[in-house]
């Protein structure tokens, strides 16, 4: 059974606008949707909980936090609440494919491990295009084991498990997002699930 967590919309905006901001001020949606995927990746694997708390799925072009995509996109899913937070910061550029910065970012809604991930996701792998991070996603064990259905066509979308992030990177050129050993991997493990149970006690 899947992890589930409390969707922070607030740090989910703010890392939007964070990606944007240090993109010039606007940012292809894909690219950043991988670039949150990569800072969450990392805090998980080093702290026991991602910064957006969102779900993930697995689809074609990688891994992507449905609720953040939901903001970028400014969709009808999200509540009042949602958008008109997201509204005061971020908005969609007109061809519809990136997110531009319409405020400074509001780092205070972020922990100091927050923007660590954040700082470690841009200056590892800001540097590449949408899709090149797209390639590189589909290296990650959490999105590799629905690799097959998802390519093939079977499902467009597959519900990731948060457990999965913790399992490394087939591959010595990609970035495992925080080196881990089996006991760090454990505590981990243990305080996501903390985390879940009292993230199912609140709602």
């Amino acid at each position: 059974m899947c992890i589930h967590l409390s969707f922070d919309h607030k740090k989910a905006t703010q890392a939007l606008n964070y990606f944007a901001r240090k993109n010039g001020g606007n940012i292809d949606k894909l690219r950043v949707i991988k670039l949150i995927f990569f800072a969450d990746r990392y805090h998980l694997r080093k702290y026991g909980q991602p910064i957006t708390k969102g779900e993930y799925f697995a689809m074609e072009h990688g891994p992507v936090n449905s609720g953040t995509k939901d903001i970028a996109d400014m969709t009808d899913f999200l509540s009042k609440q949602e958008s008109e937070y997201a509204s005061q910061f971020i908005r969609a550029v007109t061809d519809g494919h990136k997110v531009e910065s319409c405020a400074d970012v509001d780092t205070s809604i972020f922990s100091e491990s927050d923007l660590e991930a954040l700082e470690f996701a841009w200056n590892e792998f800001g540097k590449f295009s949408a899709f090149k991070l797209r390639d590189i996603s589909h290296n990650y064990p959490e999105w590799k084991k629905h690799e097959e259905p998802i390519l093939k066509g079977y499902s467009s979308r597959m519900r990731m498990d948060y457990e999965d992030f913790f399992e490394d990177v087939d591959n010595n050129s990609v970035n495992q997002c925080h080196e881990l050993t089996e006991e760090d991997r454990d505590v981990a493990r243990h305080y996501l699930k903390e985390t879940a149970q009292i993230a199912s006690l609140l709602n």
